[in-house]
């Protein structure tokens, strides 16, 4: 499965895809990775798996590709494990959105569940709002990917989410990072105003019942 909500030109400074993939028959988690890359377009790849959530700047969404073998990626990528009939998610989402300064920028969100996909979906799209929120960040566009896997008796199972950048590895000469950001408040921007951008969303103290009609997490544009 892949998602690219907004596809860009195919001269895009940083081209990166969604993409997801599952694997529910591995003789063992190791097994059952390998074949979730494969399934995944990453089999023949060299994987460099980033952390942090802010991508590099000129990022833009495009349809997936093929990639030649022995080829150096860059991607966000999170593994969920199950095994002999366990369910597991994987999601990966990122956001296109504007700074306070007027600069754009994308930012990224990954995450593994127990759950089903309908509850990891909300819990990343939740995740997804705070790190914008945090940030100061105004969002401009966004989009998800999750996937589900259930082990097969007595086989483990994964489930794959990534976001795959095949070209940043190329930037050089500062291309691909902008301007220093202060920790505090921009001159003349109020904090209030992050409650019109992307808001957080409530906080569950562990046991807490969900309120079905909580309409805050929708996220949706």
């Amino acid at each position: 499965m892949f998602s690219a909500a907004s596809p860009s030109r195919p001269t895009a400074e940083c081209p990166g895809w969604l993409m997801t993939a599952v694997a529910p028959w591995g003789e063992n988690e190791v097994d059952a990775y390998d074949q979730g890359l494969v399934e995944l377009g990453l089999g023949d790849s060299r994987l460099i798996r980033v952390e942090g959530a802010m991508l590099p700047m000129g990022f833009s969404a495009v349809p997936p590709e093929d990639l030649p073998m022995g080829s150096l990626v860059e991607c966000h990528l999170v593994v969920a494990n199950a095994y002999d009939g366990s369910t597991a998610c994987a999601g990966v989402a990122w956001a296109s959105a504007t700074t306070p300064e007027g600069d754009e920028c994308a930012i990224v969100a990954t995450l593994t569940t127990e759950l089903d996909y309908e509850e990891t979906e909300l819990l990343l799209k939740r995740n997804l709002q705070r790190r914008l929120a945090s940030r100061d960040l105004e969002v401009t566009g966004f989009d998800v990917a999750v996937d589900e896997v259930t082990a097969g008796p007595d086989h483990h199972g994964v489930a794959i989410a990534a976001l795959i950048m095949p070209n940043s590895l190329n930037f050089g000469g500062g291309r691909g990072t902008g301007r220093t950001r202060s920790r505090g408040a921009s001159p003349g921007f109020q904090k209030a105003e992050i409650a019109h951008k992307a808001p957080a969303a409530k906080a569950m103290r562990p046991g807490a019942r969900r309120q079905q009609d909580d309409s805050g997490t929708d996220f949706s544009m």
